[in-house]
């Protein structure tokens, strides 16, 4: 860390921009809420007839696209079951959005994980 210190005083005081230093460092940074990019979105929720239906509307009202969804429980309606939605990509406002409302409703026990999935440019990879 140091070192970093160093070399961050020596660009500063030579007037250069260091050798790492990328070209991005110039660009602005755009606001959290318009970031773009898929999500894991874990749900403990009541185990009964058109609840996934409802969580999932949730979701469309809100303008984000579902890629794949899993619900597992007993499924004799007497209990609680889990639900977990990947999303396709969409912004982090209406994401944000989405678990607010979800977090609220009577079906919902509770909201346990919320996971960007980011996208490394490779194939076949969150992607």
């Amino acid at each position: 860390m140091l070192g970093d210190l160093v070399a961050v005083a020596r660009n500063r005081v030579l007037g250069g921009r260091g050798p790492r230093e990328s070209a991005y460092a110039s660009l602005p940074v755009r606001p959290m809420g318009t970031l773009r990019t898929r999500y894991h979105v874990s749900l403990e929720v009541l185990d009964r007839a058109g609840v996934l239906s409802t969580i999932t509307g949730e979701f469309a009202r809100h303008g984000v696209s579902i890629a794949a969804a899993r619900q597992t429980g007993e499924g004799n309606g007497t209990g609680s079951a889990r639900i977990v939605v990947v999303t396709h990509k969409a912004p982090e406002a209406a994401l944000a959005a989405t678990v607010d409302v979800l977090a609220g409703l009577d079906v919902v026990h509770g909201v346990h994980s919320v996971l960007r999935v980011e996208d490394l440019g490779r194939k076949g990879v969150a992607g």
